[in-house]
């Protein structure tokens, strides 16, 4: 369940139904969190990457083409991060995420 929770939004709505009605795991709540925050970062990177991707294309395109690195780069990131995630998940380890992984322990009390 801790797995599949990384595997898209998709995954992560498996796991948590799933593991609603069943007894309580402290491996899977944990990663059920950190997943989430990793989502959540997605979507909010997203939304600013496309707002300043936007706004440089109506400045400068040269300028954009100039620094579209920079956003990739961060995309990578984020993959990495959810990489991990998913090692941390397999090897049964409650470790976050590394930089953004603090963030999210002892958040979403949604999550059982």
């Amino acid at each position: 369940m801790a797995f599949v929770s990384y595997i898209t939004i998709i995954g992560w709505l498996i796991s948590f139904f799933s593991y609603k009605g069943q007894a309580k795991d402290s491996l899977v709540s944990y990663h059920l969190r950190q997943s989430f925050g990793l989502f959540l970062t997605y979507v909010a990177y997203g939304i600013v990457a496309w707002i300043l991707m936007a706004i440089l294309a109506f400045i400068s395109v040269k300028l954009l083409l100039g620094i579209s690195w920079i956003f990739s780069l961060i995309w990578l990131g984020l993959f990495i991060l959810l990489i991990i995630g998913i090692i941390n998940a397999v090897n049964e380890k409650e470790t976050p995420l590394p930089l953004i992984g603090k963030m999210f322990e002892g958040k979403f009390n949604f999550i059982p």
